[in-house]
């Protein structure tokens, strides 16, 4: 059965992986300002915010759902998990905070080679750079270090990590190569599959590369290059570039940005997001995650709430805070920057969100029938992977349950192996397999 997907926070100590943990989960993850805070991988679970398929005006029963209850399909979308807010989904997904990382684990610096190896069955990476200067390559506190050079080295352990693995047994393995005439996606495979690798990303790498010479004949400089097409297509890495309310960080973001694809880079400041949240917590503010905007009770109060939301007086201290944090960060760059961390990371993966019900008319995930199922549909989301087939969302979904047929809306039926993907199946796709439906949304 596929699993689900799963991305790692990596970066060197002290970079504020475990606080950008924090700022995406609910998770409490031991955080200090010294190497090797994190011994163990922390396993979590983030919140993934997209439109949820409440919201699209195409489903044909959208306006009104049924002629007796006129409701909205997004006022009565109430999901079994996460939540939707007028539209907006936020969907688990599971996050791997990796002990960081120092120059040299694959020879066994740090704790060595037991970080790589957490990394194994990561889908994506978030790199977490301390883009204010302020933490040397061990993370220790330092003045003006140039960041950009953590991105490199971080991409360099990770090739080195492979490439040191398959050229130990590159002899052996081009020997039987060639005696069972095996392919070199066979032969890839075979030693990349404890890297979490399938067929089809091996495929991808030597596609990427189009190289004319058998694999008996690569050389060593060769087998550095497919190694290292296979790390950029079994780890795309997004770059969260994080503390960008430090005063040293326009200069490094702006020299990491001539060097990096504009896609791949996010600012953030992971300590800001998860100083507001705190506060709303605590009832000063009111603050939606991923906002530009955080409203005090004086603020609520000026806007016509004579009330002001029921929100805590602050005092002087907290004000100046909140007012510094605004100016800093929210109107700066809109936002702390620490959801579209994992947005970019889920889009660099192509995930693509899927909604199965159990009733095509009403999107229900009862029989449907009655005014309980009409208020509640699309209870359950969850996220595949690019390039994954109808039948390979049924097996998520159904299991090993024998498949029936699958239909669009519209009664159009689809075959298993059509591929479910922005543009693909993803406009109110539904199906029908043993009594269960589902509808797909593109990401984004």
């Amino acid at each position: 059965m596929p699993r689900d997907p799963l991305i790692a926070l990596v970066g060197k100590p002290s970079s504020g992986k475990s606080t950008t943990l924090n700022s995406l989960t609910d998770t409490t993850a031991k955080v200090g300002n010294f190497p090797f805070t994190t011994i163990e991988p922390n396993h979590a679970i983030g919140y993934l915010h997209l439109p949820c398929a409440c919201s699209r005006t195409s489903l044909p029963n959208n306006t009104p759902p049924t002629p007796s209850d006129p409701t909205p399909l997004h006022l009565r979308c109430k999901p079994n998990y996460g939540a939707c807010l007028n539209g907006t989904r936020s969907v688990p997904i599971e996050l791997l905070d990796v002990a960081g990382l120092v120059p040299g684990p694959h020879l066994g610096k740090g704790l060595g080679n037991k970080f790589l190896d957490d990394l194994r069955h990561a889908d994506a990476l978030i790199h977490v750079v301390d883009v204010s200067g302020t933490t040397d390559q061990e993370g220790k506190a330092t003045r003006g270090y140039d960041p950009s050079a953590d991105i490199a080295w971080l991409r360099d352990e990770i090739v080195r990590w492979v490439l040191g693995n398959l050229m130990q047994k590159w002899g052996g393995l081009k020997r039987r190569h060639t005696a069972i005439k095996a392919t070199a996606v066979e032969t890839l495979q075979g030693q990349f599959s404890g890297y979490g690798s399938t067929s089809a990303v091996v495929a991808r790498t030597l596609d990427r590369l189009a190289l004319k010479q058998p694999l008996q004949e690569w050389d060593d400089k060769t087998i550095e290059l497919v190694v290292n097409a296979f790390v950029d297509e079994k780890f795309p890495t997004v770059i969260a570039l994080n503390k960008i309310d430090h005063p040293d960080a326009d200069k490094n973001v702006a020299k990491i940005a001539r060097a990096e694809p504009a896609e791949r880079l996010v600012l953030c400041s992971a300590i800001s997001e998860v100083f507001l949240r705190r506060l709303a917590k605590q009832g000063f503010v009111r603050y939606s995650p991923g906002s530009e905007f955080v409203d005090s009770r004086e603020d609520l109060i000026e806007q016509g709430d004579p009330d002001g939301g029921g929100l805590k007086e602050m005092d002087e201290k907290l004000r100046t805070r909140i007012e510094n944090l605004k100016d800093m960060v929210l109107y700066r760059f809109g936002s702390t920057g620490v959801n579209q961390v994992l947005t970019r990371a889920s889009e660099v993966l192509g995930l693509v969100p899927v909604f199965p019900v159990r009733n095509i008319a009403s999107f229900g995930s009862g029989d449907g029938g009655g005014a309980g199922e009409r208020a509640a549909v699309f209870r359950d989301c969850v996220l595949v992977k690019k390039g994954s087939t109808v039948g390979d969302v049924y097996r998520k979904v159904m299991g090993d349950a024998p498949m029936a047929y699958v239909e669009t809306v519209g009664g159009v039926r689809v075959g298993e192996d059509d591929e479910v993907g922005v543009g693909k199946n993803d406009v109110s796709v539904s199906a029908r397999i043993c009594g269960c439906f589902w509808a797909t949304a593109p990401f984004g």
